[in-house]
C-alpha cells in the first residue's frame, strides 16, 4: 500500500505541484490535502465493511480528481491506453458511437456510419441511462467504453432517452468490428462531389487527398459538399491537415494553454493545386472537436459555406500523456481558437444557412393527389431533341463512380433533405458561374 500510495504522490505532485518561485504557503496546503487522503485510506482499509481493494479505490479517486476538472480528462489503464492507441490507428469492437459526459449525463455525440449503433438509429444527442441494466449516472466514461465495448458478435442492451421522447428505449445490438475508414466519397451530379469524413485519425487527410486526385484523374470538380455531419472529432493534426488541403494561407486554428508550450498557431501553406471549386461543409449537433476545428477554419476563412445546425461545442485540446506503468493520462491542456479568435467551447459553430435535418417519411402519394404531366397523357407528342439527347445518353460510358450508382444517389438525396439543400446550392452557383462567363448575343 505504501508503494501504491507514494506512487499516487508522485502524480499528484506532477499534476499539481507549484511552480518555480511560489509561497511555501501553497506547498504546505497540498502536503496537507495528501495527508489527509492518506488518513481516508488507512481509516478504509482499517474499518471499512469489507475488504477493500486499495489499487481499485486509488484508481477511482485518480478519476474522481480528474472528472472534478472536466468531461474530457481522464486517466487510463494500460489496457485502455493501448486500446486508444489501436483506436487511431485501425479498428476497435464496440457498436460504433462515440460518447461524452454532458450535463452530468452519458451522451452520444455521434455514431459511427455503418456500425450497429448507426443501423439500429441511435442518433447524436441520446443519452444513455443504463448499460446492461446498471444505471450510468456516476458512471466514468472510461468504465462506460469498458461495458459497452466486448467480443465480437456478443450483445449488449442500452437504455437510451431521445430527448422530446417521453418513454425510455431499450436497444440491444450486436458488437461487431468497427473499422474506421475515416474518408467516403461518392457523386450528387454532374461534377459535384460529397465528401465525408467520419472522423479524424492518422491517415484521413491522406485518404482525402489521394480521393481529391482520383476525381480531377477523371473529370473536373465543379463543386463540393464535405459532409462533418456527426463526426466526432479525432487528431489535432489531421484537422489542420485536412484544412490545410482547401485553404492557400492564414491561421487555420490557435491554441492557447496555462502552460506557454500550449500555444501554438497553426497556419496553412500555399497549396500546389489550386482548388477553386465551392465547397458546402454540413454540420450538426454531432460535429464536434476536430470537425469544429474545420468548419471554423473554412468558415472564417470564406472558403466554404457551413450549413446544417449548431454544432457539438467542444474548444478543448486534450493531451496524452504517457505514464511509467504503462498507463496513459487524458487532460485537457489548451483551448483552441478558430482563425477569428473565438472559442467554441460551449457555444458550437453557427451555420451561415441554418437547415434542420427532416426525418424522411415515406409517402406513395403528397396529400393524396395524383401529379399529372403530359407525359403521362396516352398518344402524347414525342419531344425529337429529347429522344436525340436520350440516345446520346444511352451511347455515354456509365458512372465513373461504380459504387454508388444513380438510383443509390437518388435515394441518399430523397432521405436527406440537408444534403439536397446543398446540392441545390451548388447547382445554382454553378449556373451562375456559366452565365458569367457566357454573353448571349444582343438582340438588335
Amino acid at each position: 500500500m505504501r508503494a501504491i500510495l507514494s506512487s499516487l504522490i508522485i502524480l499528484i505532485l506532477c499534476c499539481s505541484s507549484p511552480t518555480f518561485g511560489e509561497d511555501d504557503n501553497k506547498k504546505q496546503e497540498i502536503y496537507k490535502n495528501l495527508e489527509a487522503f492518506s488518513n481516508v485510506l488507512s481509516l478504509m482499509e482499517q474499518y471499512y465493511v469489507d475488504e477493500i481493494d486499495t489499487t481499485e479505490v486509488i484508481n477511482g479517486a485518480i478519476n474522481g480528481m480528474l472528472t472534478s476538472l472536466d468531461p474530457h480528462s481522464t486517466y487510463m489503464q494500460p489496457d485502455d491506453y493501448k486500446e486508444l492507441q489501436n483506436e487511431t490507428k485501425g479498428t476497435f469492437t464496440g457498436i460504433g458511437i462515440e460518447i461524452a459526459v454532458r450535463n452530468d449525463i452519458l451522451t452520444v455525440v455521434a455514431p459511427i456510419e455503418g456500425t450497429p449503433a448507426h443501423t439500429a438509429g441511435i442518433m447524436a444527442g441520446d443519452q444513455i441511462i443504463r448499460i446492461e441494466g446498471e444505471p450510468t449516472k456516476n458512471m466514468t466514461m472510461i468504465d462506460a467504453v469498458k461495458k459497452i465495448r466486448g467480443r465480437k458478435g456478443s450483445s449488449i442492451t442500452i437504455t437510451i432517452h431521445r430527448p422530446g421522447v417521453q418513454e425510455l428505449k431499450d436497444v440491444t445490438l450486436e458488437r461487431d468490428v468497427i473499422p474506421l475508414h475515416s474518408v467516403k466519397s461518392y457523386e450528387l451530379g454532374p461534377g459535384i462531389f460529397t465528401v465525408r469524413i467520419t472522423n479524424f485519425q492518422a491517415n484521413t487527410s491522406n485518404d482525402l487527398q489521394k480521393i481529391l486526385d482520383d476525381i480531377e484523374g477523371k473529370k473536373e470538380i465543379a463543386g463540393l459538399v464535405l459532409d462533418l455531419r456527426d463526426n466526432p472529432g479525432g487528431l489535432l493534426d489531421q484537422a489542420v491537415r485536412v484544412s490545410d488541403i482547401f485553404l492557400d494561407g492564414g491561421v487555420i486554428v490557435s491554441t492557447k494553454g496555462r502552460d506557454p508550450q500550449q500555444d501554438v498557431i497553426y497556419t496553412a501553406h500555399k497549396n500546389k493545386r489550386n482548388y477553386s471549386f465551392p465547397i458546402i461543409a454540413l454540420v450538426n449537433g454531432g460535429s464536434a472537436s476536430a470537425s469544429e476545428i474545420v468548419a471554423g477554419a473554412l468558415q472564417d476563412h470564406r472558403r466554404a459555406i457551413i450549413m446544417g445546425t449548431v454544432t457539438f461545442g467542444k474548444g478543448s485540446v486534450q493531451t496524452i500523456i504517457p505514464m511509467p506503468d504503462g498507463a496513459g493520462l487524458r487532460l485537457t491542456t489548451a483551448r483552441y481558437y478558430t482563425p477569428s479568435g473565438d472559442s467554441i467551447q460551449a457555444t458550437g459553430i453557427k451555420p451561415d444557412v441554418v437547415v434542420d435535418f427532416e426525418p424522411y417519411i415515406e409517402k406513395e402519394q403528397k396529400n393524396g393527389e395524383l401529379s399529372l404531366r403530359e407525359k403521362d397523357l396516352p398518344n402524347h407528342f414525342t419531344n425529337h431533341d429529347e429522344s436525340e439527347d436520350k440516345k446520346k445518353d444511352d451511347a455515354k460510358p456509365g458512372p465513373e463512380n461504380t459504387e454508388t450508382s444513380e438510383e443509390d444517389v437518388a435515394k441518399k438525396l430523397q432521405r436527406d433533405n440537408q444534403m439536397r439543400t446543398a446540392l441545390i446550392i451548388l447547382k445554382s452557383l454553378r449556373i451562375a458561374a456559366m452565365a458569367k462567363e457566357t454573353q448571349l448575343p444582343k438582340t438588335p
